[in-house]
């Protein structure tokens, strides 16, 4: 009797014991960290026909390697190299692109991040144009007050927001202002932020979908205190099928006011279609008060999305000084492979 009842009381515990383990160990996975490595890369053969003695290459234009982790309590965190090509051995330079901590409350439509983190516009307009592979956007692209218009990443604090269902869209941020290849500065901060509105929905619900007008404000002081502003508006509309979008952007450093227009649009023969039409002009004027001291770009081609993670691209892009001066003509074949 007695040692039916230890042992009764013995395979109770193991039991228990077992029990135990098993809630602890499902405990540790739902809290184990999450890390993932994703990348993309850019690559391209160029014919170009200006008087230069590299008219036909090979390239690797960009290569982006992401480390994304993700935690409890909605904390995620996100590192990206940014492999670019140089002139220089051994051929490539890898700098720091994304390097940021990020946590969404739950429940909440807001995420805020530290680091070097996205800032507003860029990112939010690669996405709706969907060919980072051709080249930069047209702000990015075009140089008034640094290598560049706007730059996709700095580093500061800032907060992303969307709301019933990224109908509205938005991101505010606090950075240093020179962009994440520019150093830090002095002490003065940009202030920028975006907000984007679909007042008509389409078969696309994503946060570029649909019929938007979206804006973009970004006031600060470049290092010395020169003026440092940025005020951008652009109508968009976006179905599965098609992308049709037009911008103006106007730029004030220091003294000097520049401005850039730009409208795209992308055509698939059908929404889930193979194949895709292109098309792009921006006209870029970095000195509204000189005469003839700017350029238009046109860019026109066809893509065939080969496999889920292969894009490939023919297109061509003329680049046409304003007033005196021969146009650049180049042909591409241009490859986006995702991993």
């Amino acid at each position: 009797m007695h040692a039916r009842l230890a042992f009764r009381a013995l395979a109770a515990v193991a039991l228990s014991a077992l029990t135990a383990s098993a809630i602890s160990a499902q405990t540790s996975a739902q809290q184990a960290p999450q890390v993932s490595v994703t990348g993309v890369v850019y690559t391209q053969y160029q014919y170009s026909d200006a008087p230069i003695a590299a008219k036909s290459t090979f390239d690797m234009t960009r290569a982006y390697v992401n480390v994304l982790g993700r935690f409890s309590n909605g904390i995620t965190t996100r590192v990206t190299t940014d492999i670019i090509p140089s002139a220089a051995a051994p051929g490539q330079v890898i700098r720091l692109k994304y390097a940021f901590a990020a946590w969404t409350p739950t429940g909440s439509s807001l995420t805020y991040k530290l680091g070097m983190i996205h800032t507003p516009w860029v990112d939010f307009e690669e996405t709706l144009w969907d060919y980072r592979m051709q080249g930069t956007i047209a702000v990015d692209r075009n140089p008034i007050g640094g290598p560049s218009t706007m730059t996709a990443a700095d580093i500061g604090v800032g907060v992303d927001g969307h709301w019933n269902g990224e109908r509205i869209n938005g991101q505010f941020v606090i950075v240093n202002g020179e962009g994440y290849s520019g150093g830090t500065g002095d002490f003065r901060k940009d202030v920028e932020a975006r907000v984007s509105v679909r007042v008509q929905p389409t078969n696309d619900n994503s946060r570029v979908g649909g019929l938007r007008v979206s804006g973009y404000a970004g006031i600060g002081k470049a290092t010395g205190g020169a003026d440092r502003n940025r005020y951008l508006g652009m109508l968009s509309y976006r179905t599965l099928r098609y992308t049709l979008a037009g911008e103006f952007v106007s730029v004030k450093n220091g003294a000097v006011t520049g401005s850039i227009i730009s409208a795209f649009g992308v055509y698939h023969l059908a929404s889930s279609s193979k194949v895709a039409f292109i098309g792009r002009v921006d006209v870029f004027d970095p000195n509204t008060n000189v005469a003839n001291d700017g350029n238009t770009r046109i860019i026109a081609g066809a893509s065939y999305q080969l496999s889920p993670n292969v894009r490939l691209l023919a297109d061509l892009d003329r680049l046409k000084a304003q007033g005196a001066g021969n146009a650049v003509n180049q042909a591409l074949f241009q490859a986006q492979f995702v991993f």
